[in-house]
């Protein structure tokens, strides 16, 4: 005989990240990426990229952000643990831009833990709480 039931199933990654400064809080989202694809103490700081994203505001900002470690973690299997933001900057059109470099490696499934693969960023419940002396990101990847 037939049957089905509703099982608990969580299809996404919820995070907050924190900083002092905005670009502190971003540093923070994109190790938090790598936190949640792979234990990031194992990453050696190998191979260096230049990064810079654009977005129409903040919020398109930090998907973008996060699309483009996504990015090249499947283009190029590289993981980061090390992210320095350089910059956020707001042109003179309203558009934001980030400049920053990332420091990892390419992931090894013999040195590398493989814990979440991360198939994108998205908007759903995301909020940029900016205050004086602390930014505060929630995200939700789609896992």
């Amino acid at each position: 005989m037939g049957s089905f039931r509703f099982l608990e199933h969580t299809a996404d990654a919820k995070i907050e990240a924190k900083g002092e400064t905005i670009e502190e809080a971003f540093e923070e989202a994109a190790k938090a990426l790598y936190e949640l694809m792979t234990d990031t103490s194992r990453i050696e700081p190998k191979v260096e990229r230049s990064i810079t994203v654009e977005g129409e505001d903040l919020e398109s900002l930090l998907y973008n952000w996060l699309e483009e470690f996504i990015y090249l973690t499947d283009a190029e299997g590289l993981v980061f643990s090390e992210v320095k933001v350089k910059a956020i900057e707001k042109e003179k059109d309203g558009r934001y831009r980030l400049t920053a470099t990332a420091k990892g490696e390419k992931f090894n499934h013999k040195k590398h833990v493989s814990k979440t693969d991360v198939k994108a960023a998205t908007y759903h419940e995301m909020e940029i709480d900016i205050k004086k002396d602390k930014t505060r990101l929630v995200f939700v990847l789609d896992i």
